[in-house]
């Protein structure tokens, strides 16, 4: 699954049959592509281009629009997002989910979870409200961010729903590049033996991401700098 995770996260268009391939040359042994499978239905992963066996959301949750397609990102709080990523382990693995404040790249929560339930999902959320409420929030289709739980703690703030078409994890870009920049950063370049372990460097790293790490696309100031910042460049 570390290998399956390092290969998805250079290139999250790859679906399994890909994946399996760069798992053979890897490794020089065959690989059943079940097997790829099950390990990305595991890992929460899929190819951007949806195929004839993606997944479908849970029938009884309410799938919300898209808003953000050629919207102007202005201010602070204007659109926040959110996602999922697998954190592979020295031994087992992780499920790592983090909200950012699309203007300033600054994330504002962040939770560890080993099952990709709602509960770690809501207690992000619900940190991330006590900073501030955005206008827009945009998930995925997952189950965890369609479930009534989430959605009515969204609408019970007045905070606009958007989900990302099937399909394309793109539509989430500023979460993804997160997602990368953390495991380039961080953990492709540690093996955690415990839980403990990988949070105190998580704490840590988001600390430095925020206050520290300056971004070129924030004119090299730091996400901190710029969320806290009068705004003054239009990100689309």
């Amino acid at each position: 699954m570390r290998l399956i995770d390092e290969e998805y996260t250079r290139h999250p268009f790859y679906g399994s049959r890909r994946i399996r391939q760069f798992l053979q040359q890897e490794l020089q042994q065959p690989i059943n592509r079940k097997c790829v499978q099950r390990l990305m239905r595991t890992m929460g992963i899929q190819g951007i281009a949806p195929g004839p066996n993606t997944s479908k959301p849970h029938p009884q949750h309410k799938i919300y629009p898209y808003l953000l397609r050629g919207l102007s990102i202005n201010r602070p709080n204007q659109v926040w997002s959110t996602d999922i990523t697998f954190i592979p382990m020295l031994n087992g693995f992780m499920y790592l989910v983090a909200i950012i404040d699309w203007y300033s790249r600054f994330v504002l929560s962040w939770q560890l979870s080993n099952t990709m339930d709602t509960t770690f999902c809501l207690q992000a959320l619900d940190g991330a409200l006590t900073i501030n409420t955005p206008e827009i929030f945009n998930t995925d289709q997952g189950s965890q961010f369609t479930s009534h739980d989430f959605t009515d703690r969204l609408l019970a703030n007045s905070i606009q729903i958007s989900m990302d078409g099937r399909g394309r994890a793109l539509d989430n870009i500023f979460v993804e590049r997160l997602w990368r920049t953390v495991k380039y950063e961080l953990i492709y370049l540690n093996e955690y033996q415990t839980v403990a372990q990988l949070h105190a460097a998580l704490e840590q790293y988001f600390l430095f991401y925020n206050t520290q790490r300056f971004h070129q696309a924030l004119n090299y100031q730091t996400p901190a700098k710029w969320y806290t910042s009068t705004p003054s460049k239009t990100l689309k």
